[in-house]
């Protein structure tokens, strides 16, 4: 009888490219992958560390899976296994640790799945970490998640992101183009690239070898592929070849999602970003000069040390003016090993509360500016596979959620539709009049 795995993964766009190779290597071994609740007999779970609240998330995950599966073998990847090996190794139910630079041979260390009074741990420094490992993510039909870049060379005073996965490193534009028309012939219609810090792109063994964009101009030629998203780009690596590049592509969506932490130019500084607010500006003024009808994301800190009330005000006051589409708000927590959690100033948990809960009030009004000003206007959207009270949902290139009646011959599909309404849950309704107009 076959041997069951279950996966867990916590965290980034990245974590789940790398979980579902991981999973294939578990395949090619003689696993089958379960369900979470299928007693499996062996558990991965692939965690995150980039807030504290994701550490605890952890323990919560061992915990529930020893519920259904008392005597499984539970194995432990990914930032936070890095960075606190020992203490994840502690874990009650936790049998092995493997490190960035151990979990891709994960095969090799799982010689027998006899449970051990202490937990094995696999951990080397992270200045080992120093092999780029294709992953990508596959199961979803609609779209996959294609890892292009690893590890960071910024040193941004709140992350723990250098620490866990190590230096920036790349692929080769060749093997990514290849890893594309391999996901292509599979089926799937929407590749989203994603990475650490994918604008950085092109650095193998410690050279610079290539550029971003010649990566977005390869992959552009990759037959089979509808579409392909940009997952997040810093602000400074975000150039204008690449936009107007984008604006004019065959595959790429009109879709940005440009990390900008704060709109204090004194708050960035003391994060160590690589840019003022004045950049950022620029770079969406450019977006919607070229692309008016782009979508824009903005990941945004609050809470950060030193972070007084007009500091938060002049965030909120430049993030209301700016002309984006919605935000990923991030409360700041205290890292250990980071700069940032030595600095003066610390803002009390309540205040980082309130301030995150208006920047995500900003967020949702933010949204339906940006629903309403697609209203009346047609699009094709790529449908998925989910289905909640009979609705199926899909999104359009710009990243409008739309909302239709379920239908299983849709699923996968592009379809031209005319976006007309806003349902009471913010997403746009479509009628089935013209869920399957084509042009």
């Amino acid at each position: 009888m076959s041997r069951k795995v279950a996966f867990y993964t916590l965290g980034c766009k990245l974590n789940y490219s790398e979980t579902s190779t991981i999973g294939r290597q578990f395949n090619k071994a003689g696993f089958n992958t379960v369900d979470f609740t299928d007693t499996p007999d062996v558990y991965l779970i692939n965690t995150c560390s980039v807030t504290e609240n994701a550490d605890k998330k952890c323990r919560k995950v061992v915990k529930e899976a020893l519920k259904y599966s008392p005597n499984a073998y539970i194995l432990i990847v990914g930032c936070y296994a890095q960075l606190k090996p020992k203490e994840i190794s502690e874990i009650p139910g936790v049998d092995m640790v493997l490190g960035a630079a151990e979990k891709f041979q994960i095969i090799d260390y799982l010689t027998d799945l006899t449970k051990n009074p202490k937990a094995l741990v696999y951990n080397q420094p992270i200045a080992e970490a120093t092999q780029f490992n294709a992953s990508y993510s596959y199961g979803d039909r609609t779209r996959t998640f294609l890892k292009v870049q690893d590890g960071c060379d910024y040193s941004c005073t709140f992350c723990t992101i250098p620490l866990a996965r190590g230096a920036s490193r790349s692929d080769t534009v060749e093997s990514v183009v290849k890893q594309a028309e391999e996901i292509a012939a599979s089926g799937v219609k929407e590749i989203v690239l994603t990475g650490v810090n994918i604008g950085d792109f092109g650095i193998r063994n410690g050279n610079r070898e290539d550029k971003f964009f010649d990566l977005v101009k390869a992959l552009d030629n990759v037959e089979g592929i509808e579409r392909i998203r940009i997952s997040s780009i810093e602000p400074n690596l975000l150039s204008n070849e690449i936009i107007e590049f984008v604006a004019q592509s065959k595959r790429f969506v009109p879709h940005f999602h440009i990390p900008l932490q704060s709109g204090s130019n004194k708050i960035l500084s003391l994060m160590r970003r690589r840019y003022k607010r004045e950049l950022y500006v620029e770079r969406v003024a450019k977006i919607k000069e070229v692309m008016p009808d782009c979508c824009i994301g903005v990941d945004v800190i609050v809470g950060f040390p030193g972070e007084t009330r007009e500091d938060f005000i002049d965030t909120y006051d430049f993030l209301k003016g700016l002309d984006i589409s919605y935000l990923h708000v991030f409360t700041y927590s205290e890292r250990e090993n980071t700069v940032a959690a030595e600095m003066p100033g610390s803002v009390p948990g309540s205040q980082r509360a309130d301030r995150s809960k208006m920047l995500h009030i900003l967020s949702e009004k933010k949204r339906r500016a940006f629903y309403e000003s697609q209203l009346g206007k047609q699009s094709q959207v790529l449908f998925e596979a989910d289905q909640k009270d009979g609705l199926m949902h899909g999104f359009t290139p710009n990243y409008v959620k739309v909302q239709a009646k379920y239908d299983p011959v849709l699923v996968n599909e592009l379809k031209w539709i005319k976006l007309e309404s806003i349902s009471p849950a913010g997403d746009v309704e479509i009628s089935e009049a013209t869920e399957v107009l084509v042009h």
